[in-house]
């Protein structure tokens, strides 16, 4: 009688090899499909994080680099548009009392330079780790802590109620089609991106400018937020200023039917 009839749970030597053979090929198949896997990781990190989307990255970086091309054009805009003026003003057949209105027009449109006293008043982020400074107020959230849309509109606007004469965003000048936006916590304007501090400063009799900043509900609102959780809010009389006239397009964009 065989070994295999004495002990039933034992086999022969072939069939134990026989029964591994299977196991060994899926073996050296996972090893091979793992070793596939870290290859591919390696060739597509290739040293970089790859937690982090690169998608993202160029579209920031896109965005910064056309905020800067825009800012260029603008300049070159504004001296192209300066020589064509000196060039005109040489034999344009027109009347002192017309150049005088001229010139009348384009200080109220914004596009010719201003000097003046005035206001500057900056708004910024609260700190990451702001907590609530007064009793009775909920600890902040993320959205408490960052500078909205709204908090520059609402200075914006309440300089002209306060009888500006003119205003300039970061260093560009607001004319009557200009438009403030944010996106996330960066501001957009006039196709050009700025990130926090935002220093608004406006032309005017600073006192008016002030009673005007005040009286405004929507800042006395964002003033909560300054006392509670640290935004910040900084208010500065530098003197006389100067404002630099607006260089963009006056071209008005507006969207159309498809068709």
């Amino acid at each position: 009688m065989s070994n295999s009839a004495d002990f039933p749970g034992k086999e022969s030597s072939p069939a134990r090899r026989r029964r591994l053979r299977p196991v060994r090929v899926l073996t050296a198949g996972v090893f091979a499909l793992a070793g596939l896997i870290f290859f591919t990781s390696f060739d597509t990190a290739r040293g970089t994080d790859i937690r982090t989307d690169a998608s993202l990255l160029k579209l920031s970086d896109l965005i910064h680099e056309r905020s800067r091309k825009n800012g260029e054009l603008e300049e070159s805009n504004g001296a192209l548009r300066d020589d064509v003026e000196s060039l005109a003003e040489r034999d344009d057949g027109r009347t002192r009392a017309e150049d005088d209105k001229l010139a009348g027009l384009e200080k109220r449109a914004g596009t010719q330079e201003l000097k003046g006293e005035g206001l500057t008043v900056t708004l910024n982020d609260a700190p990451p780790d702001a907590t609530a400074k007064l009793p009775g107020y909920p600890e902040p959230q993320p959205d408490y802590l960052v500078i909205h849309q709204q908090d520059l509109q609402a200075v914006v606007n309440a300089m002209w109620q306060g009888g500006a004469e003119g205003i300039k965003v970061m260093d560009q000048r607001l004319i009557s089609t200009s438009a403030v936006r944010c996106v996330g916590n960066t501001l957009i304007l006039q196709g050009r991106v700025y990130s926090p501090p935002y220093k608004i400063t406006a032309v005017g009799d600073p006192e008016k400018l002030r009673k005007a900043l005040t009286a405004s509900p929507a800042i006395q609102n964002y003033m909560v937020y300054v006392n509670v959780y640290g935004l910040g809010w900084q208010v500065e009389q530098p003197g006389t200023v100067t404002l630099p006239g607006y260089t963009g397009t006056v071209d008005l964009h507006y969207a159309e039917p498809v068709e």
